[in-house]
């Protein structure tokens, strides 16, 4: 049995797709897990809400970060 192009492309997509889905879940997960033990003292989530900057700056940081590690070790 041959495989098309179409349906090689539409299998890649979905894999891709599934990937970056669990990069994601695991990220934030990640985020969650140094928010709760590494920065106990503070709360990011309120400082955010009070309009710190570099604290909403800080947190994407590092949700950048643990996304990037994630993806490159899935791949």
């Amino acid at each position: 049995m041959e495989i098309s192009s179409i349906q090689q492309t539409l299998t890649f997509l979905g894999i891709n797709l599934l990937y970056a889905l669990v990069t994601l879940l695991v990220s934030v997960f990640a985020l969650v897990i140094i928010d709760k033990y590494v920065f106990t003292k503070i709360d990011f989530i309120e400082e955010i809400k009070k309009g710190n900057i570099a604290a909403s700056i800080f947190q994407s940081t590092i949700l950048i970060f643990i996304g990037l590690v994630v993806a490159v070790s899935m791949s």
